[in-house]
This record gives structure tokens, sequence and C-alpha cells, in this order.
């Protein structure tokens, strides 16, 4: 299983940290993602990395402010996000991806419980 921690609420400007755990071992063959939904919104990519190599991709929305990370050791990815924005607002998800795309969400087979940012204006 993922389990996150993080989020919360922010106003405009600020920063939130993100943290997935998995409960095993994740093999280098893998991706882990982070995605979001706003209400009202499809779910969206927001980051994903490569287990092996450490290799990151972004949403244009997300790039320069966001920064994926992983720590192979304790099985866990992170998303630093900076310059916060309103409409970052949405319930964020960490995903695994054993096939080690990080697109579609449908390479995804296992999902963390969702954690709420809301960043005010």
């Amino acid at each position: 299983q993922l389990v996150q921690s993080g989020g919360g609420l922010v106003q405009a400007g600020g920063s939130l940290g993100l943290s997935c755990a998995a409960s095993g071992r994740i093999f280098s063959s893998a991706a882990m993602g982070w995605f979001r939904q706003a209400p009202g919104k499809e779910r969206e990519f927001v980051a994903g990395i490569r287990w092996g190599g450490g290799r990151t991709y972004y949403a244009d929305s997300v790039k320069g402010r966001f920064t994926i990370s992983r720590d192979t050791a304790k099985n866990t990815v992170y998303l630093q996000m900076n310059s916060l924005k309103p409409e970052d607002t949405a319930v964020y998800y960490c995903g695994r991806s054993r096939s080690g795309y990080t697109l579609p969400a449908t390479e995804y087979d296992l999902w963390g419980q969702g954690t709420q940012v809301t960043v005010s204006s």
C-alpha cells in the first residue's frame, strides 16, 4: 500500500510538501507519480519519476514550481510544491506504475489515499 502524508492549507505563493511511503519495495523498473483532482475535474498528471535512475517528468502547469524526488532506501516519493497558486487546489494522489511509464494514469496499479492541498488567494 501507499501511505501519503503532508498537504494542508497555505496562502498563494507558499510552499507545501507531500510524502508517499510504500509498504514494500519499489522495483527499479517501476515509476512513481503524483496526480491531482480538483472538484468537478478529471484526475490530472502532476509529476512522475522513474525509480531506477530517477528521471523526472512534469506537467507544464507545475514545471519550475514543483519538484518530485525519491528516497530509494525508504521506498518513499516526495513532492515539494513551491510558489503555490489557488489553481493548485486539489486532492493529490501518489501512484505506482509497475511498467515504469509515468503516463497514462491507467499504467498505475496502486494508489495512495489522497491528500487535500488548499491554496487560498
